[in-house]
């Protein structure tokens, strides 16, 4: 109504006017009648449908070697379908790479113990801040041992409803004595052996399902070419990231990234834990996106420990030359203790690139996509040279993060051609590159339907370019 009124109601004043002995007088003489003219005229209505349970938060957790910046894709897609902003979190395991033998210490890498502990208080941070009893759980690859061996070792179930493993090697990616001895991806070995002993991998109290390949994931291959043992069997099937008595959802073509990071792989996930599937599998843009992330280091492997003293710089491109629109940054920021380099506000239609200077690193140019939404997964990492390359007059590399490149199903070239070292058959590339004569020009990166154009800079000079694929 204008003016906020509301009919059928007493006003405050009229309320205040009426002796407390009058109104209970009052009540005490219509309560009977009442009652009994609701029995004699009222229909009994129909029981009505209990509401919708509320979506848990989620938890996305990333594979060996990652960082959360891999979920940016998953999370805008949640967002687009209406789940909340603060109920979308991401972890980043302090030092990602596991180790090679899961009861040998090496620098910079992790345990799954190490793993567990840090998941389990990302979890319990995640309940409290959103203030609900229990969390879902998304994993790719490597992610997906630290979240079985929380919910079976580490008392998880408790704080967790659904957990979904995209692309996990639960029988292994070997299960053999003689290949990957004492890792926490052999079959064979202590920390699988003990996960999957019994029956079947099935959790009491929370709901599990496990996404994969039908054939196309680099690590579930009876053959061990993907792990530089080419010829010798594995010991395992194209059924190894399958869960024993729980959903199993097999997306054909997929490879070993796809099958978390894919828009199919998303429908599956959305459609598990809210069950029924998503409106769209389309991002909703927003106008002007606030962005930001962590500048990281490199230290033998990446971690994701925040970097200090890391200056990032932000220029918008021109979309078709990669040229810089002006020579002042749009953004510019020399990080703190916790590695954040933004905010920084955005064009949902405009292309970037992000200039990373880490001291002892190179510096490292990465050209991307429009950001369609705001995130706070933009993380940077510095780039680093090949044997030979910091002689040449350019490098530039395209990377695809969220998937690898395969022949006959992608359409992808860097420079007009397809780099040299993608290989045929099963996608075990995600990563392609080219060495530039001296001068600066224009490199046009393609993937499919989305295209980066970039620009050579000096390698001779510390400068390496990455072409940065979004999808």
């Amino acid at each position: 109504m204008p003016g906020g009124a509301k009919l059928g109601r007493p006003t405050g004043r009229a309320l205040r006017g009426a002796t407390r002995r009058a109104l209970l007088a009052a009540g005490a003489t219509l309560l009977p009648s009442l009652a009994f003219a609701q029995q004699q005229q009222q229909p009994r209505r129909p029981p009505q449908p209990a509401p919708d349970p509320p979506v848990p938060p989620i938890v996305f957790v990333h594979g060996s070697g990652d960082s959360s910046a891999l979920w940016i894709n998953n999370i805008w897609r949640f967002e687009s379908n209406g789940w909340r902003r603060n109920y979308l979190d991401a972890i980043d395991f302090t030092n990602p790479s596991a180790l090679r033998d899961n009861s040998k210490p090496q620098p910079n890498r992790s345990s799954t113990d190490d793993q567990l502990q840090e998941l389990a208080a990302f979890v319990a941070g995640v309940k409290k801040e959103t203030r609900r009893r229990k969390v879902a759980l998304i994993a790719s690859s490597r992610g997906g041992n630290a979240v079985r061996n929380f919910l079976k070792n580490g008392g998880g179930a408790e704080h967790v409803s659904h957990a979904i493993l995209c692309g996990t090697p639960i029988k292994g990616i070997v299960a053999v004595d003689n290949l990957m001895v004492g890792s926490e991806f052999n079959g064979t070995a202590p920390f699988l052996r003990q996960l999957n002993s019994g029956t079947d991998d099935l959790i009491a109290g929370v709901e599990l399902m496990a996404i994969r390949s039908d054939k196309a994931d680099k690590y579930a291959q009876p053959d061990g070419r993907f792990i530089g043992a080419a010829g010798k069997p594995t010991g395992v099937g194209y059924d190894a990231m399958e869960l024993r008595g729980a959903k199993n959802v097999v997306l054909e073509g997929l490879d070993h990234r796809e099958v978390a990071f894919h828009k199919l792989a998303f429908a599956a996930q959305y459609e598990f834990i809210a069950g029924k599937p998503p409106a769209t599998l389309f991002i909703a843009q927003e106008p002007n996106p606030v962005l930001n992330g962590r500048a990281t280091g490199l230290d033998g492997v990446y971690t994701n420990l925040p970097v200090a003293g890391a200056e990032v710089e932000i220029f918008e491109v021109d979309a078709k030359t990669g040229e810089r629109r002006t020579s002042a940054p749009a953004h510019r920021k020399v990080t703190g203790a916790d590695g954040w380099w933004g905010p920084f506000t955005a064009r949902a239609d405009a292309y970037y690139e992000f200039v990373l200077r880490i001291a002892g690193q190179p510096i490292t140019h990465t050209y991307r996509s429009p950001f369609l939404r705001s995130s706070e997964v933009v993380h940077l990492r510095p780039g680093v040279f090949e044997k030979g390359e910091t002689e040449a007059g350019g490098v530039v590399v395209m990377t695809r993060p969220r998937g690898y490149f395969g022949h006959g199903r992608d359409k992808f070239t860097l420079d007009g051609k397809v780099p040299p070292g993608i290989n045929e058959g099963v996608p075990g590339t995600s990563v392609g590159r080219l060495v530039f004569e001296p001068g600066a020009r224009t490199v046009v990166a393609v993937l499919n339907n989305e295209t980066i154009p970039a620009r050579t800079w000096p390698a001779r000079d510390n400068h390496i370019v990455y072409a940065e694929f979004l999808n």
